[in-house]
């Protein structure tokens, strides 16, 4: 059941992404669980960012493509623990973070409503 608006999903991403990128740092964890968080964070805020809804920048990735990866990456971050072998608190927070991406994938309205795609490759176009 979709019940998740994309304006409430936008909200979320643009909450998450600086926790993945400032969580380990506060946390105090060790380089390697740094990199996995660091680079969850920047994926989620650079394809949030080109995402068609309606905090998007550039609106160039369609809601759809947005909620796959949503998917794809709660997947791996839910996996990672199992091939890792991180402390019990990294384990239980990618474990944790990777299910809430999956749920937000699930529970989200996969269009928006009209929002027209912006940036420089749609006024190129043009």
């Amino acid at each position: 059941m979709r019940f998740m608006s994309t304006l409430t999903h936008s909200i979320l991403d643009y909450l998450t992404a600086p926790a993945l990128l400032l969580l380990p740092g506060l946390l105090g964890w060790d380089r390697h669980a740094r990199a996995i968080f660091m680079l969850a964070g920047a994926g989620l805020l650079a394809y949030s960012m080109c995402t068609r809804y309606e905090l998007g920048v550039y609106k160039a990735l369609p809601m759809k493509a947005h909620l796959t990866l949503d998917a794809l990456s709660g997947a791996v971050l839910a996996a990672l623990p199992l091939v890792l072998g991180e402390e019990a608190p990294v384990n239980a927070a990618l474990f944790g973070i990777g299910l809430f991406e999956i749920a937000a994938a699930l529970t989200t309205e996969s269009e928006p409503p009209a929002v027209e795609p912006t940036g420089w490759f749609f006024q190129q176009a043009a």
